[in-house]
């Protein structure tokens, strides 16, 4: 039997919440409420994209070497890459 957990609530807590927003707001609301809810997260989305576009713009007039980092975050999954391979064939081998 698979047992589905999202975010630390299981089938039941989500059923009950499911019939609860139902009887508050009715069957003809709920695509309305999540259209709401999708556009206000795409808003929220935008928002974080931009505030990182404007500080890599910041960034690279000032001078910084953003470049540096995409570097460094590629060394890193390199090595992590690495550890796994070999931890992979040493799990395989027990």
């Amino acid at each position: 039997m698979m047992k589905v957990v999202f975010l630390f609530i299981g089938g039941p807590e989500i059923f009950v919440i499911l019939l609860i927003v139902v009887m508050l707001f009715g069957a003809d609301k709920i695509p309305e409420i999540a259209r709401g809810l999708g556009k206000g997260m795409r808003q929220l989305k935008d928002a974080t994209n931009d505030i990182k576009k404007e500080i890599n713009d910041s960034a690279k007039k000032q001078g910084v070497d953003t470049d540096f980092v995409r570097d460094v975050k590629k060394e890193v999954t390199k090595v992590k890459d690495n550890i796994d391979d070999f931890t992979g064939s040493i799990k395989r081998k027990l």
